[in-house]
């Protein structure tokens, strides 16, 4: 009698960890074009693995715009009558900047503590090559799957997703499916199974600031030029207030308050505020608006934060220079029922009445996502609960995520389906940051809880 899916995960750890290990030592860093053979090598590497495990239609999909990366594509349609499941991930990293922070090199794995380092541990090689693995061993016992699976992996989540969320919509025949599933959060805390139930939306800007034609010299012009570099600091401080409050007309006007039932559950979540700043964030006060508690302030309140300002000069030296032109990294988190397009529109008009005397302000829109949330009701939140239950032997919990993760709005746009983010990684793993970690417990404990779930709605 032939072995069990779920006693094939627990006989190839190792294999799955060397296969992890080969991935992660790709820098696929998307925004860097000089990485654009890693991102192909990334690509190749997950396409070789899913022929290689029986997927059908293994197809990687190219753009025809210049610099964008390629997607993947695989399905296996042989479960007539079943449920079919969109499986999400992308291979592409951040940069791993400033390197010098790392204990070992982004790029060359390395364990510590039970712990896997390097750049994309977490964010999101691990979790997606934790999907493959899952159906993997359905093929190597059973042969086939319980329910029907098709991938959709793509190499620009860190760069906007151009190349999928044009690709959705003009695909919709080709990627039906009852639900997607995502694996691209975080559990609440150690070995707490948890379920992500709501996203906040991002609009993120590019705000110009210019006032001469070239740049001038202080001594010459200084006292009688506009600086954009003070027009824009002065414009910034305008956003939001000491109170946490931002400042934009009627950017409040759609956001509602959780409901009494969810509130109610994020306070019985083992949340120690200090742990949260001192640990997590390293820092030595929070901040934000006033009646509301810190995880409303996190994932159900909308926020504004400056990125960077860069301009002028800022090298070794004195160089005595009125900057023709500034510039500022600007986004806003939104909430449910805010809606983007009106929220660029409120923030460029209000940008521009508070633009000061001699300097032409501009507004870059550089990407933009709704808000979403997935009623708990739903079966396949539920089956996903029950199957994080059966693998952690505690009830799951539902928390929503102050991040955003834009393809959840395409798929709810344009395929009409619900996202599953059964995420497995863990607060303090630092995504986008150096010594970012994946928890190898949490990654074999991932890929037979995504197991279970596909042999639960398998039944």
């Amino acid at each position: 009698m032939g072995i069990s899916p779920f006693e094939y995960y627990q006989a190839n750890r190792q294999q799955f960890l060397d296969g992890l290990i080969s991935l992660l030592k790709i820098p696929s860093i998307s925004t860097l074009p000089e990485h654009r053979p890693d991102i192909r090598r990334a690509v190749e590497f997950l396409a070789g693995e899913l022929r290689g495990m029986g997927m059908k239609n293994v197809e990687i999909i190219e753009s025809e715009k210049e610099g964008r990366h390629p997607l993947l594509y695989a399905e296996w349609l042989e479960a007539p009558g079943k449920p079919t499941l969109l499986l999400y991930g992308h291979y592409d990293v951040q940069p791993p900047d400033p390197v010098e922070e790392w204990h070992s090199p982004p790029f060359e794995p390395a364990i510590r503590d039970e712990n896997i380092y390097a750049r994309g541990a977490v964010d999101d090689k691990g979790q997606t090559y934790l999907l493959v693995k899952a159906v993997e061993g359905f093929f190597k016992t059973a042969g086939k799957l319980p329910i029907n699976i098709k991938f959709l992996i793509e190499g620009e989540e860190e760069v906007g997703g151009e190349h999928i969320e044009e690709y959705v919509p003009a695909h919709a025949d080709k990627l039906k499916a009852d639900a997607a599933v995502i694996c691209d959060t975080e559990m609440f805390a150690p070995d707490l199974p948890t379920l992500t139930t709501g996203l906040r939306g991002l609009v993120y800007t590019e705000v110009e600031a210019r006032g001469a034609a070239h740049d001038l010299h202080s001594g010459m012009y200084g006292g009688a030029a506009p600086n954009p570099f003070q027009a824009l600091a002065e414009m910034v401080t305008q956003l939001k207030g000491p109170d946490g409050k931002i400042r934009i007309p009627g950017f409040y006007k759609r956001v509602k308050r959780p409901s009494a039932a969810e509130l109610a559950a994020w306070k019985r979540l083992p949340f120690k505020e200090g742990h949260f700043m001192k640990k997590e964030m390293g820092a030595t006060a929070l901040i934000g608006e006033k009646g509301y508690s810190v995880l409303e302030r996190l994932w159900a309140r909308p926020t504004l934060e400056v990125h960077g300002i860069r301009g002028g000069f800022t090298g070794e030296g004195a160089k005595t220079v009125i900057p023709a032109v500034a510039t500022a990294k600007v986004s806003m988190r939104l909430v449910p029922d805010m809606d983007p397009k009106e929220v660029i529109k409120q923030f460029t008009a209000y940008v521009k009445k508070i633009t000061p005397k001699g300097i032409k302000s501009t507004v870059r829109l550089l990407s933009s996502a709704p808000a979403s949330v997935v009623s708990t009701e739903s079966r396949w939140i539920a089956a996903a609960a029950e199957a994080m239950e059966q693998v952690f032997k505690k009830k799951t919990v539902y928390m929503r995520s102050g991040g955003s993760i834009p393809i959840v709005g395409v798929f709810q746009r344009s395929l009409k389906i619900p996202s599953v983010m059964m995420g497995f990684g863990l607060p303090d793993d630092n995504l986008h940051a150096p010594n970012e970690k994946f928890h190898l417990p949490n990654f074999y404990r991932g890929i037979e809880a995504v197991g279970r779930y596909f042999e639960l709605l398998g039944k």
